[in-house]
């Protein structure tokens, strides 16, 4: 009897149809069930408890969970159920909207094979290497246990195929960062950046999710041959905003501007009466112009140059020649420094004179001296 009353209840349950199961024992390849409105027990094979693979079937359930199952199978005595195809089905009706809506979830690693990543959905995702990060990883080890955040690009159920891109949540979540720094940063605005790439025309520096150039001319307030030698890849850095360029997303940033001007502080490095050694830098019709520190030119006016009467500061002295220079005159506020050559030189001049006897003097006395001579002589 009771024989025939399970016949019944097998045969009202067909291959296809969902039922609810209690979990009864937990082997290590299979589950053992007990099916709802059933005298039969239902088997779970450890290949549709999940849709990764999993070593052992308590990996994924353990006794008395109430699972939603499907059947797969039915025998005499015996049903043969799924929980993997439950768990797609509502998988994929999940993942469609998330593709669909171009949702941002969070999801554990499950697994590292190669080319890629495996997370578990219900379904199987598959994050392929290039769509990791932003940036090439080498080893994928420490990814697998890790929580992090995906979007789904790719989505095919008849092929079983669930692309998902934790770069594209990486590259769209900096890409509203530049949109809102672009929308509040401000000319004239000084702020901390970090130098990201050099090139030969000047340094992008990150200013918090948008990079902007330091052209090569505001590096600093020396002349630069060449960025690196002036800044390196990683190096904080202070700017300040020169132009932005909202519609073509560019921004115009200088580190010189936050350093201290060459004329700072002008007058207590180039004191009057000081004695600076300088280079001579340029020649006009008027004078020199002579640099004593980097950015800070002085003049030396043609009256400055030269005891002697010059006509043209080209007949004394030569572009790119190392000179002494002493301080006339020092103007902070206008940048201008008034030097002298030949104030360094007055005390030589002076001595030549000193030791010169006038020739007519000379002339005189050695007359006198011979003539008393001879006069001596005749006596």
């Amino acid at each position: 009897m009771v024989e025939d009353m399970n016949q019944v209840e097998v045969k009202n349950l067909e291959v296809g149809e969902k039922v609810k199961g209690t979990v009864t024992k937990v082997e290590e390849k299979q589950v053992l069930v007990n099916v709802e409105g059933s005298k039969v027990d239902g088997i779970i094979p450890i290949s549709e408890l999940s849709s990764l693979h999993i070593e052992k079937a308590s990996d994924v359930v353990k006794e008395n969970d109430v699972l939603e199952l499907i059947v797969t199978k039915v025998e005499d005595e015996l049903l043969v159920l799924s929980k993997r195809k439950v768990d797609a089905e509502k998988a994929w009706d999940e993942m469609k909207n998330r593709f669909e809506s171009g949702e941002i979830f969070e999801a554990e690693v499950k697994d590292v094979v190669k080319g890629g990543l495996v997370v578990d959905l219900g379904v199987r995702g598959f994050v392929p290497a290039s769509l990791v990060e932003e940036h090439y990883v080498e080893d994928f080890s420490d990814y697998k246990g890790k929580t992090i955040t995906f979007k789904i690009v790719e989505l095919d159920q008849e092929k079983n195929r669930l692309i998902l891109s934790h770069r594209a949540v990486v590259e769209a979540e900096k890409e509203e960062k530049k949109k809102q720094v672009l929308d509040q940063v401000e000319t004239g605005a000084v702020l901390d950046g970090t130098v990201q790439r050099i090139t030969d025309f000047g340094a992008f520096v990150d200013i918090g999710g948008v990079d902007g150039l330091v052209h090569i001319s505001q590096l600093s307030h020396e002349h630069v041959e060449k960025p690196t030698d002036v800044v390196s890849e990683g190096q904080e850095v202070k700017v300040k905003v020169l132009s932005v360029d909202r519609d073509n997303e560019r921004i115009s940033l200088s580190i010189k501007e936050t350093l201290p001007g060459p004329w700072t502080n002008i007058s207590e490095k180039a004191p009057k009466g000081k004695t600076l050694e300088g280079v001579v830098k340029r020649l006009v019709s008027y004078g020199a112009f002579v640099e004593v520190f980097p950015g800070v030119e002085g003049l030396v006016h043609i009256s400055q140059i030269s005891h002697k009467h010059i006509g043209t500061p080209h007949e004394v002295l030569q572009e790119g020649q190392t000179i002494n220079v002493k301080v006339l005159d020092v103007n902070e506020k206008d940048q201008r420094l008034s030097l002298s050559i030949k104030d360094l030189e007055e005390k030589h001049s002076q001595s030549v004179e000193d030791y010169d006897m006038p020739e007519e003097s000379t002339g005189f006395q050695l007359g006198d001296m011979i003539g008393d001579k001879l006069k001596n002589f005749k006596k």
